[in-house]
């Protein structure tokens, strides 16, 4: 009974629905928004859901500026630049609009717009959030436009550090959106090898989160639940991006698993942040290169809880080789790369992966404990493909 104790929150507002788009002008106003600042990605910025929508809020008496100058994974420099845009605009808002990249960096922006203090301040170690003067952050609305990193419901950003290039989880309650617009339509053209990264992302949560130690039922009952709507779902968003239906699950089963994984990540996160800063490479694909290695280490603390999930989302072979086995047939039906060295990974750099796989946040969520010579061991099996 000791160990039935948990800190537990839960997300925020959320508008969910084919064309529900269509109210950000009321959720602007809603929240008080006069003159938002849209942030989004180079590559969105100037397609017609985005475009459609400043002009569908400037037509509503809401004018909207939009900022985009942010890389695929964002980088301080990026954050720093959007701060800048948004005092010279006199924004009194954000609207974070996009994948992983632009939700992470428009959320940055608004925590950073009132600090003083250095963005790098707020990494998500011990007490630094209290350091946030939470009453100068102003109001955000999350727009997903891919189905995976679930950043519409967290309460922190993954930005890279300039410098050292180390992945951070900059943190504060204040960084939830007020109001998340899920609309399913958005994401109904992106492309097939996205469609599969992202979806691997969500899976990389709902997984990670359901397999972490602590006491926490609620987000454990939501992970296993992302686990059978990926289940039954992904496949087919991959195979039709116009299937809305599928669409409209994985974009779900992509804010559980955010949800989720306040209960803990784990050594896929801890790898996969340290490559993605060093090589740049995309985040959903990288989790899904080391999915199957980090749950082989984990089997010890695993196994059983494993079975139930094959059960609960209804695969014949209903054990921890059969959750295995799902995994692995995913991977290679969305062409993900067997081993870590094909995603450009240098055996000369393998030692320092480790290094910062052991100082990642995510580690302590792991079932199994992993210091540096565990993340070795994981990224040596994942470099020579031996499962």
């Amino acid at each position: 009974m000791t160990n039935l104790v948990g800190n537990w929150n839960y997300p925020t507002a959320m508008r969910f629905g084919i064309g529900r788009i269509s109210e950000l002008a009321d959720c602007c106003r809603e929240l008080g928004m006069k003159r938002p600042l849209l942030v989004t990605d180079p590559g969105l910025a100037g397609l017609p859901m985005v475009q459609e929508a400043v002009a569908a809020n400037d037509a509503s008496g809401v004018p909207t500026g939009l900022f985009s100058e942010i890389k695929p994974n964002p980088v301080g420099k990026n954050i720093s630049a959007g701060v800048d845009a948004y005092k010279a605009g006199g924004h009194d808002g954000i609207i974070a609009f996009g994948g992983g990249s632009g939700l992470d960096a428009g959320k940055a922006i608004a925590l950073m717009v009132g600090q003083t203090r250095p963005l790098w301040d707020f990494e998500d170690v011990g007490d630094n959030w209290t350091r946030v003067n939470a009453s100068a952050v102003p109001p955000i609305i999350a727009v997903p436009t891919t189905s995976g990193t679930g950043s519409e419901v967290g309460r922190a950003s993954v930005i890279t550090n300039d410098e050292t290039h180390n992945k951070l989880i900059i943190f504060h309650p204040t960084m939830v959106p007020s109001i998340v617009i899920c609309d399913p339509a958005l994401v109904a053209g992106l492309p097939a090898h996205i469609t599969a990264a992202t979806g691997m992302d969500a899976l990389a949560h709902c997984l990670e989160a359901y397999s972490a130690p602590g006491y926490h039922p609620m987000a454990e009952g939501i992970a296993i639940e992302g686990l059978r709507l990926i289940h039954d779902w992904l496949p087919a968003a991959v195979e039709d991006g116009s299937n809305l239906e599928a669409r409209s699950h994985m974009m779900a089963a992509a804010a559980m698993g955010a949800t989720a994984f306040q209960k803990g990540l784990g050594a896929v996160h801890s790898l996969s942040h340290p490559v993605g800063a060093i090589y740049d490479t995309h985040h959903g694909l990288t989790n899904a290169v080391f999915m199957p290695y980090v749950m082989v280490f984990n089997r010890p603390a695993i196994d059983n809880k494993m079975g139930r999930a094959a059960s609960f989302i209804g695969l014949k072979d209903a054990s921890f080789d059969g959750m295995l086995q799902w995994v692995m047939d995913l991977r290679t039906a969305f062409n993900v790369p067997h081993t870590a060295a094909e995603l450009g990974i240098k055996e000369d750099r393998m030692d320092e992966i480790a290094e910062k796989a052991e100082a990642d946040p995510s580690t302590g969520g792991n079932p199994v404990k992993a210091g540096k010579a565990e993340m070795y061991q994981i990224l040596a099996a994942s470099m020579e493909g031996r499962v």
